[in-house]
């Protein structure tokens, strides 16, 4: 199995190595990931301007290792071209969760659906961070059987993982949609410029069985995503009073 890696913290991240570690008791693992951080970035490509790849002076226990000026998209795209006949994409670990509305500006989950537009299995796994990095050799265990769990499956699919950072098992779950109160926090830098920050408060709790639930409660969250986001019901709603639009 050809297992390529990537993220959306960087080539620098030690998300990614502690990712590469397990990978490499599954398959033949590379990885190509961001020069810098891209976190955040969603689903954006480069378009503008030309795109570069550089062998990665970080060690990866004898993994070839590429960094690419460009965002988490754009590493699938280059380490697909590169590599032929990768069998699936993981992103991650992200340092930081990726639980509900977050998986619409994740850089993380976006390399994973990238993957999947390719034709790959696309996995994007990502764990909270406090005042300190997680502790990846505690959470090894959770990652090797959640991608022993999902690499046997060999049908196209989009997988979001986030581990809490002391999981005691792992559940299937849906994603949270919760409302938030988006919020813009006023500052001012040590020169005395005013700057702003976007923060965000949920309005409600999360319900049992998504995603946030199940890392709040110190369970692995796997949650199966498709690409396509029509609205069903509302389409078939609409079907119902007639096909076309007068």
């Amino acid at each position: 199995m050809r297992i390529l890696i990537t993220n959306d913290d960087g080539i620098y991240s030690p998300g990614i190595a502690a990712l590469a570690k397990v990978a490499k008791k599954f398959g033949e693992v590379r990885v190509v990931a961001p020069d810098v951080e891209q976190s955040s970035m969603g689903h954006a490509v480069t378009h503008s301007r030309p795109l570069s790849y550089k062998k990665s002076p970080i060690e990866f226990k004898e993994i070839e290792a590429h960094r690419v000026n460009g965002t988490p998209a754009d590493c699938v795209a280059m380490g697909t071209h590169l590599w032929k006949g990768v069998d699936v994409v993981l992103s991650g670990i992200n340092m930081g969760p990726n639980l509900g509305n977050a998986m619409w500006h994740s850089g993380t989950l976006a390399a994973a659906k990238q993957a999947v537009l390719f034709g790959i299995k696309g996995i994007a796994l990502s764990t909270p961070v406090g005042n300190s990095e997680p502790n990846f050799e505690l959470l090894e265990p959770f990652v090797e059987r959640t991608l022993a769990l999902l690499l046997q499956e060999r049908e196209l699919a989009l997988y979001n993982v986030n581990f809490p950072e002391d999981p005691t098992g792992i559940v299937w779950t849906r994603q949270s949609v919760r409302l938030y109160d988006g919020t813009i926090v006023p500052g001012t830098d040590p020169l005395g410029r005013k700057h702003y920050w976007f923060t965000v408060t949920p309005l409600e709790p999360a319900d049992e069985g998504t995603d946030r639930w199940a890392v709040e409660n110190k369970l692995v969250s796997i949650t199966p995503l498709r690409l396509d986001l029509t609205d069903e019901s509302k389409l078939k709603e609409r079907l119902s009073v007639g096909k076309t639009i007068s």
